[in-house]
């Protein structure tokens, strides 16, 4: 009876939001970027605080960003994206190195402590290769943070990787508007080719010469 009556329930609660989807006028892009605009900077303080701390979760930063572009248009809208994504990024990074410390140096299996040995060689180059690859912001910044990278190369890796990926996703949202935006996908390609091959580069590392244990012939 229970599960009869919950089922009933959750049943009238998609009518009635069908029925509000259907009869309520939503905005269209224009009339929602006006309306942030007579909002005053209230609107853009909010939204940068919204957007840093709901996406120090696993929730996609890609929802933020396409709004930030809808709402605030491309220069604004990549400013404050990419401001609210670097506060993300720290917090995420902070919040595991406090927790988990250099937990992969220390504690990972031999040949993961070796993969991070290497990638760490080249701190800044893997920083910005795996933002500009697009590996999902939030695990990212966890998984840094027990890496041995140091905090200067994680943020000018952050900044330098997060920029053009970013303002593509804010120049598709500002195309909602009735732009063209060609270079959102010029950016995309760019970014994620370079993300690859510094990826790549990383994970190769520099060889570092095997000490010796005396066990080799004099």
């Amino acid at each position: 009876m229970r599960n009869r009556t919950r089922g009933l329930l959750l049943l009238g609660v998609l009518a009635a939001v069908a029925v509000v989807a259907f009869v309520v006028p939503l905005p269209s892009p224009s009339e929602l970027r006006e309306w942030v605009m007579t909002a005053g900077p209230v609107a853009p303080l909010v939204f940068f605080l919204v957007h840093a701390v709901i996406t120090t979760t696993p929730i996609p930063r890609t929802a933020f960003t396409l709004a930030a572009g809808l709402m605030f248009g491309p220069a604004w809208g990549v400013a404050i994206a990419v401001a609210a994504s670097m506060v993300s990024a720290l917090l995420g990074f902070w919040i595991a190195r406090r927790l988990g410390g250099r937990a992969i140096a220390r504690l990972g299996p031999k040949r993961v402590q070796m993969l991070e040995e290497r990638l760490c060689e080249r701190e800044l180059l893997t920083v910005t290769s795996s933002r500009l690859v697009g590996i999902p912001f939030a695990p990212l910044n966890y998984t840094l943070g027990v890496t041995s990278v140091r905090w200067p190369a994680y943020v000018v890796g952050t900044l330098v990787g997060l920029v053009p990926g970013t303002a593509a996703i804010v120049f598709l949202g500002d195309a909602v508007t009735g732009g063209i935006s060609p270079q959102s996908f010029i950016a995309f390609a760019i970014s994620g080719t370079l993300g690859l091959a510094g990826i790549l580069i990383s994970s190769r590392g520099r060889r570092r010469a095997l000490p010796d244990d005396g066990s080799s012939a004099a």
